[in-house]
Parts: C-alpha cells; sequence; structure tokens
C-alpha cells in the first residue's frame, strides 16, 4: 500500500508538470504544491490494520469479581493416590474434600466430574444435579491406565467447560507429575484459548507417600513447580494441601472465590474504527487534500 502511494504520486506528478510550472508556483506561493498526503496514507494504513485485525477475531481478557461459575472437578486417580501420607490414601482424603465442595456451592452452579491417569476419563458432564455429581465422586476408583496425564486431563476438562456460557474454572487435583500425553504447555494454551481459569491442588506430604506398584513399595512426591505454572498461566491459584485439613480449606476457598476470566471480544469495535478511518480518510482525500487535475 506504501509503494502504490509513492508510485501513483510519482505519476501524478508526472502528468501534472506538462501543464504548469510548480517551481515558480512554489516560491510565489511559499507552498509545496505537490503533497505526499503523509497523513491520509497513514489513516488509510491504520484503517486496513484495524479492519485485519477485526477479521482475526482479536479478545480482550481480564480477569473481574463474579459470584457464578461452572466448575470441571479434575482429580487424579493414578496408582500414587493410594499412597497413605493421608487417611486411610489420598484419593478418599480428595474425594471426602470435594464432596464437601459440592455440598458448599449454591445449587444454580453447574459442576462437572473429571478423573484421570494415563489420559482424561469424563465421569459426569456439567450439570446442576449435585447429588449425581456426589454419587460420581463416591464411586471414583483408581484408573487401570499407567501414567498421569495432567494435559490430557486438562484439554478434556477444557472440552466439558467450551459449551457453557458462565466464566468457567477448573479445579485440578493431583499428587503427580505429567509424564504422559500432551505436553503442560500446549494444554495452558488450550485452555488459554478458550478462557477457562485453572485453580490447581497439590495433594501430599513434602516427605512423600508410599504405595504398592507392581509388588514394589514406592514414594510419591508431588510436583509443585507444574502445578504453580498452571495456575499462574491461567490466573488461578495453586493450593498445598498438606493434610486433610488443608485440603477442605483449599476446596473451600475457590467456591468462595470471585474472580473470574473475562472475555470481551473486540472485532466490532476494531471493525467500526478502521471504517470510521476510511471515511475520514476519503472525506479529507476529496475535499483539503484533493488532487487538482
Amino acid at each position: 500500500m506504501i509503494i502504490l502511494h509513492f508510485f501513483s504520486l510519482k505519476i501524478t506528478k508526472r502528468k501534472a508538470l506538462v501543464f504548469s510550472n510548480f517551481e515558480a508556483i512554489e516560491r510565489f506561493t511559499s507552498e509545496k504544491i505537490l503533497s505526499k498526503n503523509l497523513i491520509l496514507l497513514t489513516m488509510r494504513v491504520l484503517a486496513f490494520l484495524f479492519l485485519i485485525l477485526a477479521i482475526t477475531g482479536i479478545n480482550l481478557n481480564y480477569i473481574g469479581e463474579t459470584s457464578d461459575f461452572d466448575f470441571i472437578l479434575a482429580i487424579d486417580s493414578s496408582g500414587s493416590m493410594l499412597a497413605t501420607d493421608y487417611e486411610p490414601n489420598r484419593l478418599e482424603a480428595a474425594k471426602n474434600a470435594a464432596l464437601e465442595f459440592v455440598d458448599y456451592i449454591p445449587s444454580n452452579i453447574k459442576v462437572g466430574v473429571v478423573s484421570f491417569a494415563g489420559a482424561g476419563f469424563i465421569k459426569t458432564k456439567p450439570t446442576l444435579d449435585h447429588s449425581e455429581v456426589k454419587k460420581t465422586i463416591k464411586d471414583l476408583n483408581i484408573e487401570l491406565t499407567g501414567g498421569t496425564a495432567i494435559g490430557d486431563a486438562i484439554v478434556t476438562s477444557t472440552n466439558l467447560l467450551m459449551i457453557e456460557d458462565k466464566p468457567k474454572v477448573i479445579v485440578l487435583l493431583t499428587d503427580g507429575q505429567n509424564n504422559i500425553g500432551i505436553t503442560l504447555d500446549e494444554a495452558i494454551n488450550y485452555a488459554n484459548f478458550n478462557n477457562i481459569l485453572i485453580n490447581t491442588i497439590g495433594i501430599g506430604t513434602k516427605e512423600g507417600g508410599y504405595f504398592t506398584n507392581y509388588n514394589e513399595s514406592v514414594v510419591s512426591v508431588i510436583d509443585e513447580e507444574s502445578l504453580k505454572k498452571i495456575a499462574e498461566k491461567t490466573n488461578g491459584k495453586y493450593y498445598w494441601a498438606e493434610n486433610s485439613e488443608k485440603l477442605k480449606e483449599a476446596y473451600k476457598e475457590i467456591a468462595d472465590t470471585k474472580e473470574k476470566r473475562i472475555s470481551l471480544n473486540l472485532s466490532l469495535y476494531l471493525m467500526l474504527i478502521g471504517i470510521l478511518i476510511l471515511i475520514i480518510e476519503f472525506t479529507l482525500m476529496n475535499t483539503k487534500y484533493r488532487t487538482i487535475p
């Protein structure tokens, strides 16, 4: 566009020089008869820039306040959740805390449940039937697929929330590391693209807990850095549940939270700005900056 602008000016100047002595007229008027019209060029470039940005569908994401959410409870169900540093084990402690969470939240909030080990498993889609959610949580057991696919759990939970209109929150509870499936960075980008806030809960003592794996006693220690990263990059919060009471407190604080991720589509505003600039540019081109033949 810039190249065409200056090329057209050059052509116009060549045609006009046949009829006029611009140097004499310029000395007489103390003004330049031929202008590069940089103001018009700038306005035209800005107008097309705004229109292009409008077509791309840019969203402005920011943190606001609300008391109305849809939740997905993503609960680790890998073998390490049988570790006994919680009474009777991590999985049962997580289920008890999740049940209290469901009892605590208002009845007009939808809740869904996802469990994960080597993959993410949809147990209940977001629903207002909290009794069904509680039954699902009580029935959670260790999944047979090996590994801990935290990234897959985030994607599965995000897909369940995409159809909901309210602000969306994933409560991700795990004791392990993402060691199978998609990477955490890919999962975080996917959640952010769909405007999902993720609160993470790390379950496990600092010393770790022991569980039996293929007749061997194995110690399981939480990966706090990964959970902090997930929460920070999705505008959520990380909680370390060092015991059962802390675990329940974490769920209660999440239920009480007022912060949400708000997404504002800027396409219409950008398009209106672009059109307005084009109208102003067209008006100036035919008045103040009109080319005299």
